[in-house]
């Protein structure tokens, strides 16, 4: 085996991931970690019983190279902000082991999806590299911060992830989309700032903020995102459309190509101030966030993530 970059190794696994099927992704990696000697200088796994769990846990991961996350979007979530509560010299690299419905941070990363064992592959073999994270109100996101409509469909699918499992991923993004986009009435008004400019006045239907491209599964939101780039990037509506053009976008939104339309500017900004007449639904990586005023920044170079190769 080509030598590993794991180091001493903290392995989070959620095993309620994908339907339970973390606890079997996390015997696998228990005995993969423990037939290739190799791959670590020794290793400890911890599997989390409850939502916030993976927060104490990585905030405690001080003294290891490497932390690993086994689950969806929402445990890598928690370890993320975690691991950004230890001072920068202190904060070990993360690797994750996507198993989950959406997996959209690990489609940045370019990682397999719901493989454990072709994750392992990548991650003894990969490359760190040094990413950005996005910084909502005192909450780090790797991935996603929405408002609005996207956010109100996000925020359903998860509610529904919770009670049936009978659809995921995209599937689960597109009819929570149909269901809240039918619903739509207007928008959410907005005053925004953007690094410093004037501040223009908006009535938010779709507003996004991304480290990486995608969210819901993978749709494109933001299709030039890159998580090395020591930017955030934004999607937000500058017209309230009629419904059947709304609907219309959300369909082009699978592959990016809303990013045409005269409807949305997309734009890389390192910082924002947001105000909301009431408070609008939002999410953060998948987690409900409530208030009308939020101060969004980016944290450049804020962890050493690895890529495969």
């Amino acid at each position: 085996m080509p030598h590993s970059p794991l180091g001493r190794t903290l392995l989070i696994a959620n095993p309620a991931a994908h339907s339970g099927r973390g606890a079997a992704g996390a015997d696998f990696a228990r005995r993969f970690l423990g037939s290739y000697a190799s791959a670590t200088r020794g290793y400890e796994v911890r599997l989390t019983r409850g939502p916030g769990d993976a927060v104490g846990v990585a905030a405690a991961a001080a003294g290891f190279d490497t932390v690993l996350a086994l689950g969806g979007d929402g445990v890598i979530h928690e370890v993320v902000n975690g691991l950004m509560t230890l001072p920068t010299t202190a904060r070990p690299q993360l690797g994750v082991i996507p198993l989950g419905s959406g997996n959209d941070y690990a489609r940045t990363l370019g990682m397999p999806r719901n493989d454990v064992e072709a994750a392992f592959a990548c991650l003894v073999r990969g490359t760190a590299h040094e990413v950005e994270v996005g910084r909502v109100n005192g909450v780090h996101f790797m991935q996603t911060l929405s408002f609005g409509l996207d956010a109100a469909i996000a925020l359903d699918t998860t509610d529904r992830r919770a009670r049936d499992t009978s659809q995921e991923g995209e599937a689960l993004f597109v009819t929570s989309g149909i269901k809240i986009l039918s619903q739509a009435r207007g928008g959410y008004a907005c005053t925004a700032r953007f690094d410093g400019e004037p501040a223009c006045e908006l009535s938010t239907l779709v507003f996004a903020i991304q480290v990486g491209p995608s969210y819901g599964g993978g749709f494109r939101i933001c299709p030039d995102a890159s998580p090395c780039d020591g930017a955030l990037d934004v999607c937000y509506n500058v017209r309230v459309p009629a419904l059947p053009h709304l609907l219309g976008l959300f369909g082009l939104a699978r592959r990016g190509l809303h990013a045409r339309s005269s409807v949305v500017q997309l734009r890389r900004i390192r910082h924002a101030e947001l105000d909301f007449e009431v408070a609008p639904p939002c999410q953060v990586d998948g987690e409900r966030l409530e208030g009308t005023h939020f101060s969004v920044e980016v944290v450049p170079q804020a962890l050493r993530v690895i890529f495969p190769r």
